[in-house]
């Protein structure tokens, strides 16, 4: 993962009136322009990368064609990668808006913290614009101060530009549908299957949302609403279930049974056992088995 600009623009009578100034981080680049644009003028824009562009000045004179629909340009504008954007003045404008390209992966990526891959994808494949940015506005010339003087961690202004792009895609609401999904019972045989097969070790939640190739996030929210509990809650009954069965079937001791099941010492498995089981596992052993 990583960007790489490919982007590329052809312009009749639009003129910079002041240099361009961009920074390229790991998945985005920023662009900040300054232009005049004569009555008459027209641009042809393309990228291998889906873009936004965030304007400072009313552009409604401008119309803005994408694919075979015509509109007024908005204030704020997304553009999938790939797209074609053709604009025209229809008088002479003075005008300065702020670019943010990004790394078409990483945008996937980003956006399937919150939503399943396959919406994530389609939100990507869709232009989307806003003509009232009155709440983000702050957030662009914020980030335009920040990429014409630099002043902080390169992180800061990363973080400005991810705000302004989940401002602008059109994620929506949440989905009531969504929130109650659940993973089938073949999904979640796979995931009991890779679990015991790591000998009752905890497993990191991308090692198990890996076993049904969903997002950490998406297999999170899928899992507890299967299960009622979150994959650590998940797991660390069903590792207490596994030190019950050690404790009445065989003679290892309790720091033993700590170490085959991953604990971090016998501490760590007293304290989670306790806590499941209302007992020590020295207790449970004597009162289940005598003696």
């Amino acid at each position: 993962m990583g960007y790489n600009h490919e982007f590329s623009g052809l312009t009749e009578n639009l003129h910079c009136v002041a240099p361009v100034r961009w920074r390229q981080f790991d998945n985005v680049l920023i662009a900040y322009w300054e232009a005049t644009g004569d009555q008459g003028a027209t641009g042809q824009y393309v990228s291998a990368n889906p873009r936004l562009s965030i304007f400072f000045d009313d552009m409604s004179s401008i119309s803005a064609t994408a694919g075979d629909e015509t509109r007024k340009l908005a204030r704020a504008i997304f553009v999938p990668a790939g797209l074609q954007l053709r604009t025209r003045f229809s008088k002479p404008l003075k005008f300065a808006h702020v670019d943010i390209h990004m790394d078409y992966a990483w945008a996937v990526q980003f956006l399937s913290s919150a939503l399943p891959r396959s919406a994530a994808i389609q939100i990507l494949m869709k232009p989307a614009e806003r003509n009232d940015i009155s709440d983000i506005e702050p957030l662009a010339r914020l980030l335009v101060d920040e990429i014409c003087n630099p002043s902080r961690h390169d992180i800061f202004a990363e973080s400005l530009g991810i705000c302004l792009i989940s401002g602008i895609l059109d994620v929506g609401q949440p989905n009531p549908a969504m929130e109650n999904a659940r993973l089938t019972a073949a999904q979640m045989r796979k995931v009991t299957s890779r679990f015991q097969a790591g000998g009752g070790r905890r497993l990191s939640i991308a090692q198990m949302a890996a076993a049904v190739n969903l997002s950490e996030s998406w297999f999170s929210l899928v899992f507890k609403n299967t299960t009622g509990m979150t994959p650590s809650q998940w797991q660390l009954q069903k590792r207490v279930d596994q030190a019950r069965d050690l404790l009445s079937s065989s003679e290892l001791s309790v720091a033993d049974i700590a170490d085959r099941l991953g604990f971090s010492d016998q501490a760590h498995l007293t304290k989670a056992f306790r806590q499941l089981v209302g007992e020590t596992p020295a207790s449970w052993r004597r009162n289940r088995l005598g003696g």
